[in-house]
């Protein structure tokens, strides 16, 4: 999903990267044109006109926001994207799971309010359930933690969905929210108090000693997920971003899953980040996902590495996700296949295309890659051509 930080905020514009789109394509051209490519290069079977693709469906709960030209800019500083593209890609890949993809919106990008965005979210989220049959009840289990009447934070709601292979596979849902909505300082309290709703009450005494051990200014409660629609696995998931951490503090996270899922974590996050010692500058992201197999511990673990900040360009980047790929046993050969589906630029030209690159791993299932892609819809950021300085990219 979608990791941004504000921390960072978007540098070096460059111009709207791809030959494929011009100032008067719009915002849902751009995307409709990316999400059909990206189903063709993961293998996806892409009917001519599209019906058939869920993912598309997406793209209607960007509201008028679909139809604004590229030319006009985005229509908010959306924290999803570095060059606020209300929307991110990515992919799902595993040596023993076929390829998923999987598109993410900000239904509200175009209020001018926390407040407003987060009611157009959910109007528009009703909206998809009531087309696609599921049931929003867990969204509205937290609405008040979620949803105040003066809101704070970074984004109020985003959706996402994941495209299954095979003609009848259904789509799952998911649904973001921001638990510092109450202010950042009670983002703890916000996002034990949801773990409770959800049953996991007795998972937060070691997700707080594990994964926020060194206090909110450093690792800090980000989002809050719930999967909803026909998940096999339905699950509650919390995300926590670790500033200026080490690959071992990361690594540590992770012993809240059994086995080897922390070994796995250290050599992750050092290869697809180039082992710069410490993350100090866009934090390492982990996410902790809950079932109801386990109501006291993590059942799944995702560290995902802001790629971009780490890289000079997008090349090195693809060359980190192809190795992490590789190791797995599973098909490299896809991220090429995604980029070009992405953009007609050389990934040498610019960083940023990629986002990030996350290991996942849970209890039920062998370790996956995903990868994230921005749409850069707006702009593209010039490859670096020296190491970041402390506080951000340049």
């Amino acid at each position: 999903m979608a990791l941004s930080n504000p921390r960072h905020p978007y540098a070096a514009v460059g111009e709207t990267p791809s030959a494929r789109t011009g100032p008067r394509t719009t915002l849902g051209e751009h995307l409709r044109g990316q999400v059909r490519r990206l189903c063709e290069a993961a293998g996806l079977a892409v009917p001519t006109d599209g019906s058939a693709l869920p993912l598309l469906d997406l793209l209607d709960l960007l509201g008028p926001a679909a139809h604004r030209p590229l030319g006009a800019g985005p229509p908010s500083p959306s924290f999803v994207c570095d060059d606020h593209s209300p929307a991110e890609l990515s992919l799902a890949l595993g040596a023993a799971t076929p390829v998923a993809v999987r598109l993410l919106v900000e239904p509200g990008c175009t209020a001018t309010t926390l407040e407003e965005n987060g009611r157009i979210g959910r109007r528009a989220l009703a909206a998809l359930a009531a087309r696609r049959g599921f049931s929003t009840e867990p969204v509205r289990r937290v609405e008040d933690l979620f949803f105040p009447p003066v809101m704070h934070g970074s984004f109020a709601l985003w959706c996402a969905m994941e495209q299954r292979p095979g003609p009848n596979s259904p789509a799952g849902v998911k649904v973001y929210v921001d638990p510092r909505a109450h202010g950042r300082e009670r983002s703890g309290e916000v996002a034990e108090e949801a773990l409770a709703r959800f049953g996991f009450a007795r998972a937060w005494p070691a997700l707080r000693e594990r994964a926020t051990r060194r206090g909110p200014g450093r690792d800090e409660i980000l989002f809050f997920a719930l999967d909803l629609g026909d998940w096999h696995i339905p699950r509650v998931k919390v995300y926590v971003a670790h500033h200026d951490v080490t690959a071992p503090q990361a690594q540590d996270v992770a012993r809240l899953l059994p086995g080897e899922a922390a070994d796995r974590v250290r050599e992750f996050c050092r290869a697809v980040g180039g082992d710069p010692g410490r993350f100090a500058h866009r934090p390492l992201v982990s996410c902790l996902s809950y079932t109801g197999r386990d109501l006291e511990r993590p059942g799944g673990h995702t560290l995902h590495v802001p790629v971009r900040d780490y890289a000079p360009h997008d090349g090195v980047a693809r060359d980190r996700a192809t190795a992490a790929l590789r190791r797995l046993g599973t098909d490299a050969g896809v991220v090429d296949r995604a980029l070009a589906a992405m953009t007609s630029r050389q990934p040498a030209d610019g960083v940023g295309l990629i986002t990030y690159v996350s290991l996942v791993q849970s209890t039920w299932q062998p370790p996956r890659v995903n990868v994230y892609f921005s749409p850069e819809a707006y702009a593209a950021r010039p490859p670096r051509t020296a190491e970041p300085g402390p506080g951000g990219v340049r």
